[in-house]
C-alpha cells in the first residue's frame, strides 16, 4: 500500500557530529550511551519504512564555512558550535552518518539556523512535493526538531513527530515532546503506518 503523495519525511541533522561516538556535539548522547545506538537504529527503521511506502524523504543538513563567516552567533547554542569547531561544511563531522545518508533520488537541504525552514530551500522543496503533512525526526529534539515543527504548523502543515528517532538529554527530550504535543501528533510507539497515513 503506497503512502499518500502529500506526506513527506523530514530527517534532521543525522550527521556525524551529533550521532557518531567521535562527534563534537553532545546532546545527551555520550560516546558510550546505549541511547545513541537506539536512536540510530530507530532512524534507520524510519527511513526504511518511508522508502518502502514511497514517502519522499528530505534530509536536512546544518553546516558552516570553515571560518564560520556565515554563522550568526546570536544564541548560546550557535556560539557553542563555533567554539567547539563543529559542523564545518566539507568536514567529516558535517557528513551524514553512515547508513542514514540520502539516497540519490532523495532531497537534501542545507541550512544555518536552528529552524530548518529559516533561510533555506526546505519550504520550496516540500511545496514542490505537494506535501501538506510532514513527519519530522532528528537531533536534537528540543532545538532543530521543535523549532522546525513549530514553524511547519504555523505554515499550515499537519505534523507528526517520530519520537524514537529523535534525541536530546532525557528530561529535555520528554519535555520537548510534551510541549510539541499541543500542536503535533507525537508517535512514541513506532506506529509509522499510521504516522505515514496508512
Amino acid at each position: 500500500m503506497s503512502a499518500p503523495s502529500r506526506t513527506a519525511l523530514l530527517a534532521l541533522h543525522y550527521q556525524n557530529d551529533v550521532l557518531h561516538a567521535d562527534g563534537r556535539i553532545r546532546v545527551g548522547l555520550t560516546a558510550d550511551s546505549p541511547l545513541r545506538q537506539q536512536v540510530i537504529a530507530a532512524a534507520g527503521r524510519l527511513l526504511a519504512q518511508a522508502r518502502a511506502r514511497g514517502v519522499p524523504v528530505v534530509h536536512v543538513r546544518v553546516g558552516y564555512r570553515p571560518d564560520y563567516a556565515d554563522l550568526l552567533t546570536n544564541a548560546p547554542i550557535l556560539r557553542n558550535v563555533q567554539r567547539i569547531g563543529a559542523m564545518q561544511a566539507g568536514s567529516w563531522g558535517a557528513d551524514f552518518y553512515e547508513g542514514l545518508e540520502p539516497l540519490p533520488q532523495e532531497f537534501e537541504v542545507h541550512h544555518t539556523r536552528i529552524n530548518a525552514f529559516f533561510g533555506s530551500q526546505l519550504e520550496p522543496v516540500v511545496r514542490r512535493l505537494g506535501a501538506d503533512r510532514l513527519v519530522v525526526a532528528g537531533v536534537a529534539t528540543h532545538s532543530v526538531v521543535e523549532s522546525t515543527v513549530r514553524h511547519a504548523v504555523d505554515m499550515g502543515f499537519e505534523v507528526a513527530v517520530a519520537a524514537t528517532a529523535c534525541a536530546a538529554p532525557p528530561g529535555t527530550h520528554e519535555a520537548s515532546l510534551a510541549s510539541m504535543g499541543l500542536i503535533a501528533h507525537i508517535d512514541q510507539q513506532e506506529d509509522w503506518d499510521t504516522v505515514f497515513g496508512g
